[in-house]
């Protein structure tokens, strides 16, 4: 099955901020990961969140990491940020579950 991949707009901004070539690693890795199996949870790339209800997912590339839900056939993409801001973005914008 192949997911719509959607960004929300703090997500276009997030990825317009990273370097030319963390934008070409973070594109690749979408393709890669989250357009057939984003589900697939792996020990080094996709986790799923625990006691969140949004974001869903986190998939880890590099030091970035990209936050995201699953509706359906679409993924979302709510946030595109490096790993040392992912904890205060979690504790401002997740949502418990």
């Amino acid at each position: 099955m192949k997911y719509e991949i959607l960004l929300a707009p703090d997500a276009i901004h997030d990825l317009k901020r990273l370097s030319a070539h963390d934008r070409g690693l973070v594109r690749d890795a979408i393709e890669k990961h989250l357009r057939h199996q984003p589900t697939l949870v792996s020990r080094s790339r996709i986790k799923r969140l625990r006691g969140l209800s949004k974001p869903q997912y986190r998939l880890r590339i590099g030091e970035v990491r990209i936050f995201y839900d699953i509706d359906k056939s679409e993924v979302h993409i709510l946030a595109i940020i490096d790993k040392a801001a992912a904890e205060k973005w979690l504790a401002e914008k997740g949502e418990q579950s």
